[in-house]
């Protein structure tokens, strides 16, 4: 789309009350609170994604796009109860969030109750389209195991042994899970797991336990590590030389803060959801441009997602001709589109949105402030078998 920016308009649509015939929807996410930066970048992205697939107008078929945004404060019983309150007071047509995982776990069950619904982002834990999922829930964010499954390819191997450290809640389980399961297809063997709590600043005792269970292993040895939010486990892990037993630091993507850190690892390798420069297609290509131009930064990791999500509800509400739900539901199983990161599909049997994922290697540039996460391949959805739901 070669149209010009539309901040304006979006900001308008986003401060209105609603009116009898327009399409609202509501972002439930956590505004406030240790994932402050990652919900910003998510509404943006959402506000962005709407904008584009609507060529500006911020309307679909004549009826104005209104966004009402809550904060859970990355509160279960809070964003359970907001979006109660979205689908009952403020009868919204559907709803997009939340950042954190437990949360999503919470309001679940409120969109079957109230039979709207709710599209998950960025949240990952697998069980969201898993043993907890209901047929009103859609997910454009990746999974755990899309993350874990790509990540074992980037870094298994015959005759690797791999650590991982996480924290001790949905999106550190499931994904250490999902992790476990899929190294084992690569020949690499999980030797030692260790969870800490989610605001864990100190990972002295935990990094010896797996030194420890790591010395005396013979071949290539890496830990994995799988992260959201404040701490920085990597840099203060790798402040313990834990190259002096051989241990290679791993870990996936993460926002352009975060990769500040990764510049201490050259040629650390993972795999990651999204980094700016690697997707190239048209979207994309809007995405960066207009980003650059509007906060003078590039677009980051949520960012692309909340845009997908954004587009995402745009196409489904035009393939569906409509806001009802079954409508909706009809329309989005199977629905392709294009998003920052080429085409997702949100498969029919668990509403979970298939994608690239891209294998990494940090390449350390001295005029760039993060490390940046050069493309070695992308893993497309034929490259990665996505579980079922149970």
């Amino acid at each position: 789309m070669n149209f010009t920016r539309f901040g304006a308009v979006a900001l308008s649509a986003l401060l209105a009350m609603p009116a009898a015939a327009d399409i609202t929807i509501a972002h439930v996410y956590g505004k406030t609170g240790p994932f402050e930066a990652y919900a910003k970048q998510s509404h943006v992205g959402l506000m962005m994604g709407l904008e584009y697939a609507t060529g500006g107008t911020m309307e679909i078929d004549g009826e104005k796009i209104v966004v009402i945004e809550k904060d859970t404060q990355l509160k279960p019983d809070i964003g359970r109860a907001l979006l109660e309150e979205a689908y009952g007071d403020d009868a919204v047509d559907l709803a997009v969030g939340p950042v954190s995982s437990g949360v999503a776990l919470a309001m679940l069950p409120v969109a079957e109750e109230y039979e709207k619904i709710l599209i998950v982002e960025p949240a990952v834990a697998d069980s969201i389209t898993g043993a907890n999922w209901n047929r009103y829930i859609f997910r454009t964010s990746r999974n755990s195991s899309q993350d874990a499954i790509a990540n074992a390819v980037a870094l298994g191997g015959e005759g690797v042994s791999v650590a991982t450290l996480a924290q001790d809640y949905a999106f550190g389980r499931d994904g250490v899970a999902a992790f476990e399961e899929a190294l084992a297809g690569t020949g690499a063997a999980l030797v030692h797991k260790e969870f800490v709590p989610t605001d864990t600043t100190d990972f002295t005792a935990a990094a010896e336990r797996i030194f420890n269970a790591m010395k005396d292993v013979d071949g290539e040895k890496k830990l994995f590590i799988i992260w959201a939010g404040g701490g920085n486990p990597m840099s203060k892990i790798n402040a313990m030389e834990p190259a002096r037993f051989g241990i290679d630091i791993a870990t996936g993507g993460n926002i352009l803060a975060a990769l500040k850190a990764y510049k201490e690892l050259p040629g650390m390798e993972g795999a990651t959801y999204y980094y700016y420069e690697i997707p190239q297609n048209p979207v994309n290509d809007w995405l960066v441009t207009e980003h650059f131009a509007r906060y003078d930064s590039p677009p980051d990791f949520f960012t692309a997602g909340g845009m997908s999500a954004g587009i995402a509800v745009v196409e489904a509400i035009k393939a569906a001709g409509s806001t009802e739900t079954e409508e909706l539901i009809a329309a989005m199983e199977g629905m392709s589109w294009e998003t920052p990161k080429g085409t997702m599909t949100f498969r029919a049997e668990d509403h979970q949105a298939l994608q690239s994922m891209y294998h990494f290697k940090i390449k350390v540039d001295d005029t760039v402030e993060w490390g940046i996460p050069e493309l070695v391949r992308e893993l497309t959805i034929d490259d990665m078998p996505i579980p079922v739901r149970n």
